[in-house]
């Protein structure tokens, strides 16, 4: 992941900062507890497509 790339995305429901997750390759915000995935090395920002984070998650 362009560490440049990050420094422009956002959260496309909060648009708040989204932190990359390498192990997961997923971006991840932290507020919303979603997880957008990274398929192909796209970001894939849909709400839809996003993980539900569980609580014990992002600590």
């Amino acid at each position: 992941m362009d560490h440049r790339l990050l420094e422009i995305v956002a959260c496309p429901v909060c648009k708040g900062k989204l932190a990359y997750d390498k192990e997961r390759q997923e971006l991840v915000c932290k507020f919303d507890r979603l997880a957008y995935p990274i398929k192909g090395g796209i970001p894939v920002l849909l709400e839809p497509e996003a993980r539900t984070m569980s609580m014990d998650e992002g600590r």
